[in-house]
């Protein structure tokens, strides 16, 4: 990362100015009270150092949610010309640059971090993919930022104005707020990687919830942002899971939660299973690949495993036993309406993909198989004015939001009249802060808001259930990276921060721009 600087004399005048900046050994450690790190200093080239880090360094050695890395090195760099680097006692480091008697001045250091190491994959520790086969260093990393530090800076701001341009066009300057909001921030909870087969592996970590690494309902909301930008990096959140069934390891009819806790990729942790949940997410993520790569390669490669899992969903997957889906701090419960549309939505997918494979049979048998269960879903879900929140249980409701693929696929599994119906109702059922997730409580997601608000017929009904959302994060007191568990009916928080589902904010752009 580049920290840039601008000093400008308020009189007009020259002063002497000295620029220094000091950087914590927490950037190394885990705040564990027998942690004790280390610094140096030194001149490589045209850069000066400093770097800090724990003196015992044990790669990958830890795994956990409120766990920090507590190996590999955190490095200030700045060119020579005018600046020193010190190590500081108690392992800190410290920049300064002398500026001499100016009026105005301009200019820049670097900071960086090299875990060596970043993800064990089934026993096998895999370097950042930046260095995959460990032939490059840190040192030449910083060098290569410097030589390209005014093109990216250039490319960064015309980059910042077509995202704020996108979205607004997407969804109103409000709508494109919370875009800019929410970028940054889904992209840099993973780590990206080389697997041992070759392919690449985008690692999330499941931040401020339970630590999982590769979970596949974190995946699933987060996926919008990166359908619009980098369609690879969507592949590299499925081949990991993809990966642990096709070789055995995972042998279950329905895919794994995840493939352990952040950074030890070993195999799944999580206590519980969700089988329809997760297949139907990875069913509809590989059709939308499908879909946005103009062809069915993907889905080809992993045919085997997809027919088991639509199978799955077959029979079980209309009116879901007592099960998990992804909002699972709500607990088990049966009968979820929106969990069978996913699994509806699975097998649509499965269907289309076997189109684009040229197995029109195929194809044929599974979208009248949606559409059946479909028509079965309105049935027994129908509460007049809306549709319940499980099949059991009259005057409930809740978001519908697994829905949005029909629209996006262009499937027609469900009735135009079933949104219509639902926007209607959710319009009224808003609070000051958002759109609650069902009855049961006055908490929301924010990503499924946007998934929500996106089936909406007009502009006006959606940036209606996106004003309060956006009023939240204006108001909430929480200082701290976007939470997306919140209150609707006060500005807090209830739970999460930092995680990488944000990036689900994208899905109206995702739609508007792929009509």
């Amino acid at each position: 990362n580049y920290v840039s600087y601008r000093v400008r004399s308020v009189d007009k005048q020259k002063h002497d100015v000295k620029l220094s900046v000091e950087a914590g050994a927490e950037w190394a450690l885990d705040y564990a009270i027998d942690e004790f790190a280390e610094a140096e200093t030194y001149g490589k080239g045209d850069l000066l150092f400093a770097r800090t880090g724990n003196v015992r360094q044990d790669v990958l050695w830890k795994a956990g949610d409120n766990v920090r890395i507590d190996w590999g090195w955190f490095y200030l760099a700045a060119e020579k010309e005018g600046s020193s680097m010190r190590a500081l006692p108690g392992g800190d480091i410290a920049f300064e640059r002398n500026l001499g008697s100016v009026a105005k001045a301009e200019g820049k250091f670097m900071v960086g971090y090299d875990d060596v190491y970043s993800i064990q994959f089934f026993g096998q520790n895999l370097r950042p993919y930046w260095n995959e086969e460990g032939k490059s260093s840190i040192e030449k990393a910083f060098k290569a930022a410097l030589a390209d530090y005014e093109v990216l800076m250039e490319e960064s701001r015309s980059f910042d104005a077509d995202l704020l341009a996108r979205a607004e066009a997407a969804g109103g300057r409000e709508y494109a707020e919370l875009c800019a909001l929410a970028y940054r921030q889904a992209i840099h909870a993973h780590k990206l990687v080389r697997l041992p087969n070759g392919e690449l592996g985008f690692f999330s970590k499941e931040n401020n919830s339970n630590g999982s690494i590769g979970t596949v309902d974190v995946t699933y909301p987060s996926v919008p942002l990166f359908f619009i930008y980098n369609r690879e990096l969507v592949k590299a959140m499925l081949n990991f899971i993809f990966y642990y069934s096709e070789t055995g390891r995972w042998n279950k009819p329905y895919p794994a939660h995840d493939v352990g806790t952040y950074p030890l990729a070993n195999g799944q942790t999580y206590g519980n299973d969700m089988p329809v949940e997760e297949a139907g997410n990875m069913l509809t993520m590989t059709a939308a690949i499908c879909r946005y790569d103009g062809n069915a390669d993907y889905a080809r490669r992993h045919w085997k495993a997809l027919t088991l899992w639509v199978k799955y969903l077959e029979q079980f997957g209309l009116d879901p036993e007592n099960q998990l889906c992804t909002d699972d701090f709500a607990g088990h419960f049966a009968h979820n309406v929106n969990l069978s549309a996913k699994a509806i939505m699975g097998i649509a997918c499965y269907g289309y993909m076997a189109g684009l494979l040229g197995d029109e049979e195929l194809a044929s048998e599974y979208a009248k198989k949606a559409r059946e269960m479909a028509a079965e879903w309105k049935r027994m879900a129908d509460d007049g004015d809306h549709y319940r929140l499980t099949f059991d249980k009259p005057d409930t409701w809740s978001q519908k939001y697994n829905i949005i693929w029909d629209k996006l696929l262009g499937l027609e599994i469900f009735p135009d009249e079933v949104m219509r119906k639902e926007i209607a109702y959710y319009l009224r059922m808003q609070q000051v802060y958002g759109l609650p997730l069902d009855k049961r409580e006055s908490y929301t997601k924010t990503d499924w808001i946007i998934w929500t608000a996106a089936m909406a017929e007009s502009q006006d009904d959606f940036r209606a259930l996106v004003s309060p959302m956006y009023k939240f994060y204006n108001e909430t007191v929480d200082r701290i990276p976007m939470g997306d568990w919140v209150w609707t009916d006060k500005p807090e928080r209830v739970n999460f921060k930092a995680r990488s589902v944000v990036g689900g904010i994208f899905m109206k752009m995702l739609a508007y721009e792929n009509k």
